[in-house]
């Protein structure tokens, strides 16, 4: 397991940005993936038009999660069309 920074970005309207963190949640409990960390980085205006939306609400969540499975992850996050955008950075192991 390597530890991961993913950065998620949703719809403001509460409704979407429930079903997307759900259906994020549910994906990544499929994949076997832990989270150890969400932090909520609020509203905030997006550099550009995404998915039509021009302001998106941003969650940093810091899991643990097999390298073989990112690939994997990513096709089903992809599917999720309450989830405007996301990044995994993958964190060094001397700053984990």
């Amino acid at each position: 397991m390597r530890k991961y920074e993913l950065m998620t970005i949703y719809p403001i309207e509460e409704d979407k940005y429930k079903a997307g963190i759900e259906g994020l949640r549910a994906d990544l409990a499929k994949f076997g993936v832990e989270i150890e960390k969400e932090e909520p980085f609020g509203d905030r205006d997006l550099t550009y038009v995404v998915k039509k939306q021009k302001r998106g609400r941003f969650v940093l969540l810091n899991i643990k999660a097999n390298p073989a499975k990112i690939s994997e992850l990513d096709n089903a996050f992809k599917l999720n069309n309450n989830l405007l955008k996301y990044l995994f950075v993958a964190k060094d192991e001397k700053d984990a």
